[in-house]
């Protein structure tokens, strides 16, 4: 039986996550269990952020929507229901761009929605 030896594939896995964990300090970059301990922890924290980036900036366009519509006499809930009972199909990100750099289209779509609810 011949005897195999794992010396190349090793060592470029090891070059890949040492590639990976420059910039780390101390032992994060040096040493292979901690480099491979801070990497497999980096992605995690990477993949749970990537789905918390999104509901914290649905969270901020939301938090804008509310301010500008309760300046204009509505809460938050009653101008998306008006809003969708007047067929207007904005999503959030573009009304809250609307709420931030328009105000004046937003004060349209706010009457627009408080003459649906009626």
């Amino acid at each position: 039986m011949v005897r195999v030896t794992y010396g190349a594939p090793r060592r470029r896995k090891k070059l890949r996550y040492f590639k990976a964990a420059r910039g780390y300090r101390g032992g994060r970059s040096k040493l292979w269990r901690t480099v491979r301990e801070a990497l497999v922890r980096s992605w995690a924290y990477a993949y749970r952020d990537r789905k918390q980036r999104k509901r914290q900036f649905r969270r901020l366009w939301i938090l804008r929507i509310n301010a500008a519509a309760r300046q204009r006499g509505i809460n938050y809930s009653r101008l998306m229901a008006g809003l969708k009972r007047a067929g207007v199909d904005l999503n959030r990100k573009q009304l809250s761009e609307l709420a931030v750099n328009d105000p004046a289209a937003f004060d349209a779509l706010a009457e627009e929605a408080k003459s649906a609810l009626v």
